[in-house]
Parts: structure tokens; C-alpha cells; sequence
């Protein structure tokens, strides 16, 4: 009973315009306050782990979500997603994104990062949060992929190189950059922290400390 061809072949599908927004650095300052606004509120530490997490990585939203602390690996700054979008996934860790990571305290029987708050599941109710969260800072427009987009926009004026910024988002990589698919991790890490640093300085209002990573073999 399964049709044979495709129903809908030759059908030109409607051009919808492309919605990209980078937030600038005002708005992730006042992005920084309406976090810790609703911190202090008492508002599920768990979910704003989460939106940190989230502008400090350029990582998808079900791959934070989702995330489990098997796949956490600290020694080596990267989460290592045995499947996303894209199949299986490193994304390498800032130290803001590592010490956000770092305050979780871990629920007994759960393997979530951000665990649900009943049943046995992961955190599901961002959106609603993220809703208040935008709100409080007058981004009433920016959607939580654009946390992603603004990762990325900070990360290229920083100077970084669309290669690499590619690279720490887990795009796939153009035929032109196969050649350069054996780039160590580090420099990609290097990519993450510089631009995760210049966002949580952002968010605490530029009063942010400087952490040093610590190098391999130390």
C-alpha cells in the first residue's frame, strides 16, 4: 500500500526568507542580567545552566538538552555526542562552558546533564523559560538557534576563521576543506573558549575573571 512515487515530485517548494539573527553585545549583557534575574528568582538552576550552555557552545538545542554525563569529557574540554543532526559529534568546550558544566550537581539514577523535573526524561520546558528569559531582556525576536547564530557571529569577529568556526559547530565540511579534515582538536577548543570567554564577559556585564585552561601533558 505504499505509493511507489514520490506524490509531490516536481512541486517547487515555497522560498521561505532565511531567518538569521546574531545578538550584539548589549543584548547578550542584558541577556547576562535577565539570567541571573531569574536565578535569583528561583527559577530551575537546571534550565539556566541550559541557555548558558547553549549561547557558550553554539550547540543545537536537543544536543544540550539531551546531553548525558557519560559523553561530558572534562580532561579534554569536549562533549562527544554519539549521534546529532549530523551523526556523531565532538564539540569542543570553552572554560565558561566547562566551569557552567562544573556547578551541575548530578541527580542519583539519572544520566542527564539536565534532567527532567519528574519522570526519568531530560529537561524538556526550555522554551517556556527561554519565553520569560527574553522577555526580561527585551529580545522578544530571537528564537534559541539564534543563541547558535550569535556563538558563531562572535567567534568570526573575533577573527577566527569560517573553517574553524565550521568545524566547532559541526558543520559539514565543504568538498574545498576536505583536505583539512585532520585539524587537531586544540585549535577548534581554542575557537570555543575564545569566543565562549567574550560571551560570558558579556553576560556578567564585562566583570567576568579570566580562567586558564590547563595544558595537555600538565
Amino acid at each position: 500500500g505504499i505509493c511507489p512515487v514520490n506524490p509531490v515530485r516536481g512541486v517547487e517548494l515555497f522560498q521561505a526568507p532565511r531567518k538569521e539573527r546574531f545578538l550584539s553585545g548589549e543584548e547578550i549583557r542584558r541577556l547576562g542580567e535577565a539570567l541571573g534575574a531569574a536565578e535569583k528568582a528561583g527559577t530551575n538552576p537546571y534550565a539556566i545552566a541550559a541557555l548558558r550552555l547553549l549561547v557558550l557552545t553554539g550547540a543545537r538545542k536537543m544536543e544540550i538538552l539531551g546531553l548525558q554525563w557519560p559523553w561530558v569529557d572534562f580532561e579534554r574540554g569536549t562533549l562527544r555526542l554519539p549521534d546529532s543532526k549530523t551523526g556523531a559529534k565532538a564539540i569542543p568546550l570553552g572554560a565558561p562552558a566547562l566551569a557552567v558544566l562544573r556547578t551541575l550537581p548530578r541527580i542519583q539514577g539519572s544520566p542527564y546533564v539536565f534532567p527532567a523535573t519528574k519522570g526519568n526524561g531530560h529537561l524538556i520546558g526550555l522554551p517556556c523559560v527561554w519565553q520569560g528569559i527574553r522577555t526580561t531582556a527585551s529580545l522578544e525576536n530571537v528564537r534559541l538557534h539564534d543563541l547558535r547564530h550569535s556563538f558563531a557571529s562572535v567567534a568570526v569577529a573575533g577573527g577566527d576563521s569560517l573553517y574553524l568556526v565550521g568545524k566547532v559547530l559541526g558543520h559539514s565540511a565543504a568538498r574545498t576543506t576536505e583536505k583539512y579534515a585532520h585539524v587537531h582538536d586544540d585549535p577548534l577548543r581554542a575557537v570555543a573558549d575564545r569566543a565562549a570567554r567574550r560571551i560570558a564577559a558579556a553576560l556578567d556585564g564585562g566583570k567576568g575573571t579570566v580562567v586558564k585552561l590547563r595544558k595537555r601533558g600538565r
